[in-house]
């Protein structure tokens, strides 16, 4: 736990913008072609002053095949000093990376060596499901009260879709976010505009719309009921 909030997060996009360069990114690397090797997360230089910049400098295979990792994010950023909901003791080290087919949730370590991240935790689909109602997590954003992700669907592969949260704490999953969805029945994208207290949330489709290819017969059913 930090007593002093993290450096990295800042009261308005303005300070961000000013702030120091970052020096390495991460990137997803899939296994496109199927087969028996696991996704991975590169580490990549993108210093211009360093002698490895445009170079992977690290690399971590996932523990388990078919992954297919997607949108994944901190745990913690400058929506932890929200004034409604503060939480400046957490601090901007895990990397919390879904798997969109297999529906497992990493958590990666990036402080004690940033170039070489650890998995420290993994959530497996079924505590996913049981506890959310959700499956195929696709976008990971912190929150000011816990860390949020969106999902396409539900175990089944059918909807509908939407959000669930974790603890910013131990990571574990809280339920779903939605009180009451309204009409929206699928999941996708989503962003916080938190000046307004506000998520802004899309649609696309279900898992079984698209995971196997794509089903022309759900994508022109008319209708969520169509799902079957």
């Amino acid at each position: 736990m930090l007593f002093k909030a993290d450096p990295t997060f800042y009261p308005s996009p303005k300070l961000a913008a000013q702030a120091p360069p970052e020096k390495l990114a991460y990137v997803a690397a899939l296994n496109a072609n199927g087969g028996t090797r696991p996704d991975a997360l590169a580490v990549v230089d993108v210093d211009d002053q360093s002698s490895k910049y445009g170079s992977i400098v690290g690399q971590v295979e996932m523990p388990n095949v078919g992954d297919e990792l997607h949108h994944f994010g901190w745990n913690a950023c400058s929506s932890a000093l929200c004034p409604y909901a503060p939480h400046p003791h957490v601090e901007r080290r895990y990397l919390i990376v879904p798997g969109l087919r297999s529906s497992r949730i990493h958590f990666l370590d990036t402080k004690p060596n940033p170039k070489k991240p650890t998995i420290v935790k993994v959530i497996e689909p079924q505590s996913v499901h049981e506890r959310t109602g959700y499956s195929r997590p696709h976008t990971v954003h912190c929150g000011p009260d816990g860390i949020y992700i969106s999902a396409l669907g539900s175990p089944s592969g059918d909807g509908p879709g939407g959000i669930f949260a974790l603890d910013h704490d131990n990571f574990e999953p809280l339920g779903r976010w939605e009180v009451e969805r309204g009409p929206q029945h699928f999941g996708y994208d989503f962003a916080w505009h938190l000046g307004y207290d506000i998520a802004v949330t899309s649609e696309w489709g279900t898992p079984n719309m698209v995971e196997n290819g794509v089903n022309p017969e759900l994508l022109l059913g008319g209708s969520p009921s169509s799902e079957g």
